[in-house]
């Protein structure tokens, strides 16, 4: 039977982000927005989604003047990642 895929990274942005930071420390929330090519208000929202679930750390600060956002990947967010990578290796057959 297959396993079940996890909804929250079953979203093509959600996924989209925790496959960047899977991969880096950390990375900036315009970082993100770029290599996504979302809206920062749509973005934005997932980022929520996701830190709400503890799969990643949102952290805001300032650079200068400027506000700055950035975001790592957690713990339990790896852990979620690698499983549905794992399930959807199942779905293929491989």
């Amino acid at each position: 039977m297959l396993k079940d895929l996890d909804p929250l990274l079953h979203s093509q942005l959600r996924l989209g982000i925790m496959s960047l930071l899977i991969s880096m420390d950390s990375a900036e929330f315009t970082y993100l927005k770029e290599k996504t090519n979302a809206t920062a208000g749509n973005i934005s929202v997932q980022l929520d989604k996701l830190a709400e679930a503890n799969y990643i750390e949102i952290k805001k600060s300032f650079r200068g003047k400027r506000p700055l956002t950035t975001c790592s990947i957690t713990k339990k967010g790896i852990k979620a990642f690698e499983e549905y990578v794992n399930a959807l290796k199942e779905y293929i057959g491989k």
